[in-house]
């Protein structure tokens, strides 16, 4: 929201031109408009080293960034040049799965720019390497130089395209990564599992023949260091649960198979038979993803130290249903929610909690939590959130439009006609626009979603096929569409023919001020 504004207030003081001076961050969001003919191509070139996760997926400003960008590059159709694919730079991992076999294996270097690509990009892609013609020749033939020259494409090969590398070229590049893990640090642990995963369903693993004691475990005790050349039932007989509870975090750095962790998680309960203690937990990494939501029930969850290592350090694979749980007991042990806690959850988390769980929430922590997205919240969810949201935030320091946005999917039109009436103008962009609640839009007047959308009043016309869109131009006025808005929607209400129906009134607080949101 911070980016935004600040966009905005560049673009109302004309300062946009240079934006050479300007971090790539900020120019995803400049308005095309903003944008000049002539330093286009520079203009998006440089937007592409930005953070398009800062821009989701389908949203209306990350596609009129991919729009503008290939209009500047003259791009007609689903085929891409290899000079056009090199001015889009990043931008190309926001193209349609069917630019990837349509732009040929030109566009195999770009897609390594992706830290992600969908699940149909990835479809497309691994047709593309199957046909054999890319530089990286026929799947068969590939080895583990081939595969480590991929990058992070092979973290997108699907199970047919590695049937066809061959077994022994697998097991080679298994065991790189095992080796090269430890120097690459914890950061990368993800990615080495993903490979893992991959290269373990479509490989048998090769385990060195070692000495074995009377009781058929190693001679030598099982340690982080040599975990991964034993079986899992070597593990599971001959590792010590002493060990493990021990060396936890180094065993767990460790880029192990998942099937794996089920013997770990097993090792970890037989040695805490009571239950798991509270300074435990904060130690199970990944291992917490095991837990089923009845054993996350009987946690003992009581401090926000213990929350925030749960959520933070378990990679990412918590399912809501146990997200869910795991908040509702440290709420029920007299837990309270904070700002920095609402973000480690994340808005989709958060709008799985019951109303009721919602309402113990602090005002505060709402109002400090930042850029939540709130869209997958029911209604009612959403009004929650932004009366805490603006409880907190009135009459608070700072630019109150900026702070609030996120949480406008909940403000009734009260609330909305005074944003509109400010006297600051607040340039609502059309992706918070859509987002407000149909019910309210529609008790809007013509002057209030102007006063609204301000500088970005245009793009409305892009959306006029919107349905909450739709169903409110139908109940305005056709007269005052055509002279208050002036962008060419259609469908509103005619006059009679021979009468006059006056514009609705409005006051000096209505009009348009010239102000800008403070930074």
């Amino acid at each position: 929201a911070q980016l935004s504004c600040l966009a905005r207030l560049l673009a109302a003081k004309n300062l946009t031109a240079d934006f050479g001076s300007f971090p790539p961050d900020l120019l995803l969001f400049f308005h095309p408009s903003e944008v000049r003919a002539g330093t286009c191509r520079e203009f998006y070139a440089r937007a592409s080293r930005g953070n398009l996760d800062l821009l989701p997926r389908g949203s209306f400003r990350r596609t009129r960034l991919l729009r503008g960008a290939l209009t500047c590059l003259g791009v007609r159709g689903s085929r891409l040049e290899p000079q056009q694919l090199g001015s889009l730079g990043a931008l190309v991992c926001a193209l349609e799965p069917g630019t990837i076999p349509a732009s040929g294996p030109a566009i195999l270097e770009s897609l390594k720019l992706c830290p992600a690509l969908t699940g149909a990009q990835q479809d497309a892609l691994n047709a593309l390497l199957l046909t054999g013609d890319t530089a990286y020749g026929d799947p068969s033939s590939w080895d583990l130089r081939t595969l480590q020259d991929l990058g992070p494409l092979v973290l997108a090969l699907n199970q047919t395209t590695l049937s066809f590398v061959a077994e022994a070229v697998r097991e080679d590049f298994r065991r790189s990564i095992a080796a090269a893990y430890s120097s690459q640090g914890h950061s990368q642990l993800e990615k080495s599992l993903i490979l893992l995963r991959a290269f373990a369903a479509a490989s048998a693993t090769s385990h060195p023949r070692v000495e074995r004691s009377a009781d058929g475990c190693p001679s030598e005790p099982i340690t982080a260091d040599t975990i991964l050349f034993y079986t899992h039932e070597e593990i599971d007989l001959c590792l010590s649960n002493e060990y493990l509870i021990e060396n936890l975090e180094a065993v767990l750095e460790q880029p192990i198979p998942v099937q794996l962790y089920q013997i770990l998680k097993k090792k970890v309960d037989e040695f805490f038979p009571s239950g798991i203690p509270e300074e435990q937990l904060k130690r199970l990494g990944m291992l917490s993803c095991l837990y089923t939501e009845q054993e996350i029930s009987q946690w003992l969850v009581t401090s926000s130290d213990t929350l925030s290592a749960l959520l933070s350090t378990s990679g990412g694979c918590w399912n809501n249903s146990q997200v869910q749980q795991l908040l509702s007991r440290y709420l029920a042990l007299g837990g309270s929610l904070t700002g920095p806690l609402l973000r480690e959850i994340g808005g989709e988390r958060l709008c799985n909690l019951r109303e009721e769980q919602i309402q113990q929430i602090p005002a505060e922590a709402v109002g400090t939590a930042g850029q939540l997205d709130i869209s997958p919240c029911s209604q009612a969810k959403k009004e929650q959130l932004y009366r805490k949201a603006r409880e907190h935030l009135a009459g608070g320091p700072g630019p109150y439009y900026c702070q609030i946005q996120p949480y406008l999917g909940g403000a009734p039109a009260e609330d909305l006609k005074e944003l509109a009436n400010a006297g600051v103008a607040i340039n609502m962009d059309l992706d918070t626009f859509l987002a407000l609640n149909p019910e309210e839009l529609q008790k809007l007047s013509v002057i209030d979603v102007k006063n609204l959308l301000g500088e970005n009043l245009p793009q409305l016309k892009e959306a006029e096929n919107e349905p909450s869109v739709v169903s409110w131009v139908k109940i305005q006025s056709q007269r005052e569409l055509d002279c208050l808005l002036g962008i060419g929607l259609q469908g509103g209400l005619q006059e009679p023919t021979g009468t006059a129906t006056p514009a609705r009134p409005t006051t000096s607080a209505s009009v348009t001020s010239t102000a800008t949101v403070p930074t």
